[in-house]
């Protein structure tokens, strides 16, 4: 699988930093999902599948639809500052006309946060609304939160924004 064809996904952290292994800290920390509830959209290259295996005891993720990441910039996309992501920005900063024309094309693999420069690539969310429907410690497959949940990331984001 190429680069260019590797799925959109959303990983998001659903465990805290209590007992961490240094081994996952120092993973999680590359990944730049240092504390609970944060988010971010990668690509599924070899060496992100790896990362997200070896914290998956601490993470949940996904592939990504485009109405999802649409609501995720326009809601919980920050500048430097703390200032929101904004269409008048984007048009500024990159080829695309609209948050919502840079959703597209993120969701469809064909750009990245990184495209817009000053856009933070972490998504602050909040606990899910009416909470998580199963033990944090315990995988997707067998009724937890964490671990890989395909097209359910989608319903946990929008719970989570």
């Amino acid at each position: 699988m190429s680069e260019e064809d590797s799925p959109v996904i959303l990983v998001i952290r659903v465990r805290g930093q209590v007992r961490v292994r240094p081994q996952i800290k120092h993973t999680l920390e590359k990944l730049k999902l240092g504390r609970l509830h944060h988010a971010r959209i990668l690509k599924m290259t070899p060496s992100v599948r790896g990362m997200i295996n070896k914290a998956k005891d601490y993470l949940t993720w996904g592939e990504v639809d485009e109405e999802t990441v649409v609501r995720l910039l326009d809601k919980r996309g920050r500048l430097s500052g703390n200032r929101r992501l904004t269409d008048e920005y984007v048009k500024k900063q990159s080829d695309y006309k609209s948050v919502k024309a840079l959703a597209k094309a993120i969701a469809a693999g064909e750009a990245d946060l990184y495209t817009v420069e000053g856009v933070k690539p972490i998504f602050r969310l909040t606990p899910p609304s009416g909470g998580y429907k199963g033990k944090t410690a315990q995988s997707f497959e067998v009724g937890g939160v964490t671990g890989y949940r395909g097209e359910a990331i989608s319903e946990l984001a929008m719970k989570m924004i």
